[in-house]
């Protein structure tokens, strides 16, 4: 039997991309420079994507309309295009975000070990649910998937940069000296900077503190056992 379904009329939708807030001139102009830097690195100018995001995320601090379209107009692409791909990567923010930008890992493992309780405590703490900003601008919270370091769960991670073996207490401690504006330091990785001049850098427009930290204990233990046991990696074809 054929069944016949009628369909309404297509719903109307906005023809142009329309630019809230543009850039004033001399940021475009600045902007515009700082991009053909970028662009000059890559033979395929759309390679420049992600880079060209981080840049406009590190003038607002987050992604706008403005640096939407400020990124499609160095490219020659679509605003959808440009918003697909950043919709599709979850450290371009679409929502303003503070200074400090407090990730807490609530997958698997960081749950088991207390990661549920350190974001519920952070929450009541900071009088904030996750997305959410707190009122001085200087911390935006955050609940995160994996940060790829179950080793010291739980984790969070400041400015994607680590800190390990948390707890509900030392959590509230580290977004007070946040807040307070105090020099804190990472378990590992460079040194902390804020979220605008992070995304500099991932933009490649700015140099990183030079990471000279190894791998940890935790990190090792596996390959410590394995030492112990005499074990070794095999390939496909049985070889060591």
């Amino acid at each position: 039997m054929t069944v016949f379904l009628s369909l309404g009329p297509k719903p109307e939708e906005p023809q142009h991309h329309t630019v809230t807030n543009p850039y004033p001139a001399e940021t475009v102009a600045r902007l515009t420079r700082e991009s053909r830097e970028i662009i000059a690195r890559y033979p395929n100018a759309r390679s420049a994507l992600l880079p060209l995001l981080h840049l406009v995320q590190s003038e607002d601090g987050y992604l706008t309309n403005a640096g939407i379209d400020f990124c499609s107009a160095q490219l020659s692409l679509t605003g959808a295009e440009v918003a697909a791909v950043a919709t599709f990567y979850s450290m371009y923010r679409r929502t303003p975000t503070g200074e400090y930008l407090v990730g807490v890992c609530t997958n698997t493992l960081c749950a088991i070990m207390g990661g549920d309780a350190i974001l519920d405590s952070l929450q009541d703490h900071l009088g904030i649910h996750t997305g959410e900003t707190t009122d001085d601008g200087r911390v935006t919270l955050e609940h995160v998937e994996c940060n790829a370091a179950c080793d010291y769960a739980p984790v969070i991670m400041v400015n994607w940069e680590f800190f390990d073996n948390q707890t509900p207490s030392s959590a509230r401690e580290l977004v007070d000296s946040l807040r307070a504006g105090d020099d804190v330091v990472p378990s590992r990785g460079a040194p902390l900077c804020s979220f605008k001049q992070t995304a500099r850098i991932l933009a490649g427009l700015e140099q990183g503190a030079d990471d000279s930290s190894v791998a940890g204990a935790a990190t090792l233990a596996g390959l410590r056992v394995a030492h112990e046991k005499g074990m070794a990696t095999r390939g496909l074809e049985g070889e060591d």
